[in-house]
């Protein structure tokens, strides 16, 4: 367990974090809405072991978290009005956009789909993380198959303590309440939601409306 700062994280425990990362482990660590998974998504082996570590089915892609919304543009391809305008509005937030995945993104990391799902989260230690890194990191609830996720570092460790070597402490999430989930995978001005979550369904359809 490591204790980072949630508002101003510490930089010498970012690089230490950072270091994990690109050593190919798994870590634990608070964004916004739960506590996720993080690794590098281009490392196989690493995002191989989330899969592993979550009992997780897989077909089933990784979202990504980035620091800034200009990261999308190197992560994706086809990226639209419908996608501007909710990033726009709702980011650093928990809203999660599916969008066609881009070239430098391994098949494997969007589960063999070409689809891949960002967020940038309105937490600092995952966006902190990201910027020292260089790339996104990896997303998914830092718990197992089927049961329920963690909004305190402690219950990371209580779920999979033992198959993961670093949970990143960051105190309790802001909120515990799921991302809503917007599919804009297949271009132009369609979408779709498939989780509704901390924004309410109406919120988005009156973005798009403008």
């Amino acid at each position: 367990m490591l204790r980072v700062h949630p508002d101003e994280p510490e930089a010498d425990r970012v690089k230490y974090i950072v270091s994990c990362l690109r050593a190919g482990s798994v870590v634990g660590m608070p964004t916004d809405t739960f506590y996720g998974l993080a690794v590098d998504p281009v490392n196989l082996r690493a995002v191989e072991s989330i899969y592993e570590i979550k009992s997780r089915l897989k077909h089933k892609p990784l979202s990504l978290l980035m620091a800034e919304v200009e990261q999308a543009y190197d992560l994706a391809r086809d990226l639209g009005r419908c996608f501007d305008v909710l990033a726009e509005r709702f980011w650093p937030g928990p809203l999660t956009l599916i969008v066609r995945a881009g070239a430098k993104l391994p098949l494997r990391s969007t589960a063999n789909t070409g689809n891949v799902a960002l967020r940038v989260p309105d937490a600092a230690i995952p966006r902190a993380v990201v910027a020292a890194f260089g790339l996104p990191i990896t997303a998914t609830s830092a718990n197992l198959h089927g049961a329920p996720e963690c909004t305190h570092a402690e219950g990371v460790r209580d779920q999979i303590g033992e198959r993961i070597p670093l949970i990143v402490d960051g105190g309790p999430t802001v909120r515990q309440a799921h991302t809503t989930i917007v599919d804009l995978s297949s271009g132009g001005e369609w979408w779709q939601i498939l989780r509704e979550g901390a924004i309410p369904t109406h919120e988005i359809a009156l973005a798009l409306q403008n």
